[in-house]
């Protein structure tokens, strides 16, 4: 059986386990993958700066491997092709050790297949949540710090259901996320006594949705999943300029800046939206004073899950004892593995302080 490779956030894996030492300082470059064009570059540079956050911690609490770690940067575009590109610079040009992203799920899967499965990189997406993902034959080496969507749906069904909402009519884009999250929340929402009306896919990146919102006009709340800066947008003001709908619901993707662009608030006042996150707690309240005095927004979309990711792949290089892919794959799995100490953010430092002999992780 496939694992679903979703790894646990800073607050919630232990590991504590044995470092091999380098004997010389090694600096060290972990790529970021990401659509900072296209429909989701509202979303993007929040994410990223989740990521530039974790390294930015890494280097002012003593570095990684005796040296410096670096971040850099390609554009995905949220499109298989373009992220395929974003990979072969990232991995082959900039030489990167393991890479956070992509983001879109197809984009992770074009940037993996392009160079990644080849080069041997390990990929933690903090965004990347089709269940495609999860049956990916990738030797390994592509992890994911947000839930699947199979999730997402059951969860969203329940939240519908618990509203009161006993009926909807489903678009959603019509790629692998669009897809495996109407699925899920079909057949979720089904079990729990609720009626699809409708369910239609749709392309991305049209100027004009008013043929598919006609035939969605089966129950008047309307469940959208697309991306915010595309086709999301577009179908939302179409929708509440037809005048059928009196209910908006979101995925994930719906839950940037630039959603209500052209549309008047308070048209869609009271709309539903899901998103991953964590229980309130220390560890989110450590991330969100980080993350403040960063001058980053807390509560960006995925933006945490991308913080993860990059402390992640540096506690699992620091555990490897050198910038080479070769075992990293293993290490990351030690690193973000039971048993031992949790360790919140911010705390690189103690981490990896030596403890008679030892250095510790405790993710």
């Amino acid at each position: 059986m496939k694992l679903n490779k979703t790894l646990l956030s800073v607050a919630t894996a232990a590991s504590v386990l044995a470092l091999v030492v380098p004997s010389v300082a090694e600096d060290v470059t972990i790529g970021f993958i990401g659509g900072f064009t296209g429909p989701i570059e509202s979303l993007t540079p929040p994410i990223f700066a989740g990521a530039e956050l974790a390294v930015k911690e890494v280097n002012e609490q003593g570095g990684i491997l005796g040296g410096t770690l670096t971040l850099v940067s390609a554009d995905g575009a949220c499109d298989a092709t373009t992220a395929a590109a974003a990979a072969d610079k990232v991995i082959n040009s900039d030489k990167a050790t393991a890479i956070v992203g992509a983001l879109c799920t197809g984009e992770t899967i074009g940037a993996f297949n392009g160079s990644g499965l080849s080069g041997n990189v390990v990929f933690i997406s903090p965004a990347s949540s089709a269940p495609t993902l999860t049956t990916l034959d990738d030797n390994d080496l592509v992890y994911r710090t947000t839930p699947s969507d199979a999730l997402q749906g059951v969860k969203m069904a329940k939240l519908l259901i618990d509203k009161g909402i006993t009926d909807i009519a489903i678009t959603y884009v019509n790629n692998d996320y669009g897809k495996g999250l109407a699925d899920a929340l079909s057949a979720a929402y089904t079990a729990d006594g609720g009626t699809v009306a409708a369910s239609v896919a749709h392309e991305d990146g049209k100027a004009d949705y008013r043929a598919e919102l006609g035939n969605l006009t089966a129950s008047q709340n309307l469940v959208i999943l697309a991306y915010a800066n595309s086709s999301g947008n577009t179908i939302l003001r179409q929708a509440v300029e037809s005048g059928n709908f009196t209910t908006y619901v979101g995925g994930d993707g719906m839950v940037g800046d630039d959603l209500l662009k052209g549309i008047d608030a308070a048209s869609v006042e009271g709309m539903i939206a899901t998103r991953a996150g964590a229980p309130q707690g220390t560890a989110t309240d450590l991330y969100t004073k980080l993350a403040t005095d960063a001058g980053n927004d807390p509560n960006s979309t995925y933006a945490p899950q991308a913080y993860d990711a990059a402390f992640l792949l540096a506690l699992a290089i620091e555990k490897n004892g050198s910038g080479s892919r070769d075992g990293l794959s293993a290490a990351l799995r030690e690193v973000a593995s039971a048993p031992g100490e949790k360790i919140m953010p911010g705390e690189w430092s103690k981490a990896v302080e030596p403890d008679q002999g030892r250095y510790r992780y405790r993710l």
